[in-house]
Formats: C-alpha cells, structure tokens, sequence
C-alpha cells in the first residue's frame, strides 16, 4: 500500500477565476494559471514517497459552460507542468452528486486503483468540501487558508496561508 496525497485542483494547482465575486474555475487553457510553487509542491510529494492524485469537481461540465473537450485541455496542461499521477473528476452539477466532495468517491475510487493507505494520507484543498471529503475518507486535512475560505479556517487538520508552507510542512512528513 502506498500513503497519498490528494489535491484539490482550483486554489490549490492553479488560480481561481473569480466570477460574481465567487471562487471558479477556469473555463479554458487560456484561464488556466498554474499556482506559483505548485510545482515545489508537487515534486516535495513525490520526493517524499506519496503519490499525488488530484481530486477536482468541475460542475461547469454537468452546466454546460465547460466542454469536457476543453477541460481535458486544461489537464493535459495540468499534467505536463506538474507530475502529478492522476486527475479525478467529478462533473456534475448537482450539489446531492455522490461523486462530488464533499463525498469520498472520488478519494475512494483512487484507493481501489492505487492501493492507498490512507491511514498516511493527506488531502489538501481550500474549501470545506476538501476537508469534508478526507475526514470522510479517513485520511488528515490540510487547508490553504485564504479570504475566501474564511468559513472553513480551523477545521482541517492543519492550517497554512501559502504553498510554501504547505511545502515544508510536508517536507517533514
């Protein structure tokens, strides 16, 4: 079995698009802006001995505002700046979908292929639906904390207000 660190895309991978004064995802390549330090990160994972599997839900699919055509350009992006091992997707835009966090499908889903231990895992995301998801899964939380998440402070495992210190907190796993 191996330890997993999970990472929600948005916020974490690359930058929110703000829409409406609201946190969202881009909607094309040319939304996309890899976060500063996302690559640190990423390689302090792997370095590490954890696989990075990242866990994303992109309503803007089941909406009809994002082809799944263009968000599989923004992954293909994705995985080429960053080694990550895998991207899971939940599309619908259904807030009672199964698939989508704060539910553990997705997390789930990734253990039956990858053989994850999750009790040496980690999700790492910036909304209450990330921290949601790992508790439900059983594996440690950790929290960007951001403006926008101020709702969701103190409620992951650990909290930290940049990818840098995400970095080195997991450099001490």
């Amino acid at each position: 079995m191996k330890p997993c660190i999970f990472l929600d895309r948005d916020g974490i991978l690359n930058q929110v698009i703000f829409r409406n004064g609201k946190p969202a995802s881009p909607r094309s390549v040319g939304e996309l802006l890899v976060m500063p330090h996302a690559l640190e990160l990423v390689n302090t994972i792997k370095l590490r001995g954890y696989l990075a599997i990242v866990v994303t839900n992109q309503p803007d699919v089941g909406r009809g505002f994002l082809s799944e055509t263009e968000l599989n350009k923004i992954h293909k992006v994705i995985k080429e700046t960053l080694p990550v091992d895998c991207i899971y997707t939940a599309f619908s835009g259904e807030k009672d979908d199964p698939t989508r966090k704060p539910n553990p499908t997705m997390l789930l889903a990734a253990g039956k292929v990858w053989d994850i231990d999750y009790a040496k895992s980690w999700i790492i995301g910036d909304s209450i639906k990330d921290i949601v998801a790992g508790r439900k899964a059983g594996i440690s939380t950790i929290l960007l904390k951001t403006e926008y998440n101020i709702e969701a402070h103190d409620m992951a495992d650990k909290q930290f207000c940049s990818i840098q210190e995400i970095t080195k907190h997991i450099k001490q796993l």
